[in-house]
């Protein structure tokens, strides 16, 4: 994907020292100049047509323009946005989005705002056998600028050792609140299973699979390969989620683009947040 970007932003270079319309092969399919220019190449200028920063053909918008985020033109834009294979033009969804996020009201994404993560899945190497690994990232102020940091990781096999038990099963596995009076000569328990050690824990703990992938890493059992692919979750704009996913295919509609869209009010985001950011 990254040699694709490269190609596609040579290309753009080259329209605008030739200012001449050609057809050019990128990836598997030719573009033509208008096409290349309707794609959304990067996440940032996802964002900035989002908000009506910058229009369908990769103008820029002077924050003094009359049409800078400008609601009217944001609802004639963003159906754009949608990968429209699977939304079409007119859905009802689509149009209820549109509506909200365009009130007077508007909600506009922002960089550092907080609540948006992207999701690199990866190829590893783990005890000499190929795994899929899935790193979430957010981005964070440093100083005057920002970086993106890991906040979670999801590995099946750590997965494994942490099982959601039943409660009833839990409930076997305890300390009787008066083992302080035996010297808690009854510890031993908590270590005859190993497999479920963590029922002997806080009520508020929660597996930390962030500190075990750096384990893992540390110890050279988990070994990175390469990126297979990357999308981003947004929970930004209220009451709404959604993906943002890359379509490398001709036409009008590529690029990054919104793939899965839900109603979600604010109050159901928090698990999904924890989920990203715990």
């Amino acid at each position: 994907m990254r040699t694709t970007i490269q190609n596609i932003t040579l290309l753009a270079v080259l329209l605008l020292l030739t200012g001449n319309a050609f057809a050019q092969t990128i990836g598997d399919f030719k573009m033509d100049e208008t096409e290349l220019y309707a794609m959304t190449k990067q996440m940032g200028q996802f964002m900035r047509r989002f908000n009506y920063e910058e229009d369908q053909f990769g103008f820029k918008l002077n924050p003094k323009d009359p049409n800078y985020r400008s609601n009217e033109m944001r609802r004639k834009s963003l159906p754009v946005l949608f990968d429209q294979e699977k939304y079409g033009k007119e859905t009802d969804l689509q149009r209820y989005f549109i509506e909200d996020v365009t009130k007077g009201d508007s909600t506009y994404m922002t960089f550092l705002g907080g609540n948006w993560f992207s999701e690199v899945s990866c190829t590893f190497k783990y005890n000499g056998k190929l795994v899929n690994v899935m790193l979430f990232l957010a981005v964070e102020k440093e100083g005057l600028g920002s970086k993106w940091v890991l906040t979670n990781v999801y590995f099946s096999e750590f997965n494994k050792l942490f099982p959601n038990g039943e409660l009833a099963e839990k409930e076997k596995h305890f300390l009787h609140p008066m083992s302080h009076e035996l010297d808690f000569m009854n510890i031993y328990k908590a270590f005859q299973h190993p497999e479920v050690i963590e029922y002997y824990a806080s009520k508020e703990y929660y597996p930390d699979y962030l500190t075990l992938f750096f384990y893992e890493i540390k110890n050279g059992r988990l070994v990175f390969q390469q990126v297979d692919s990357v999308k981003f979750h947004v929970l930004q704009i209220k009451d709404w989620y959604f993906e943002v996913s890359w379509f490398n295919r001709s036409g009008m509609n590529s690029g990054w683009l919104m793939s899965n869209v839900v109603y979600m009010p604010e109050k159901e985001k928090t698990n999904l947040i924890k989920f990203y950011q715990p």
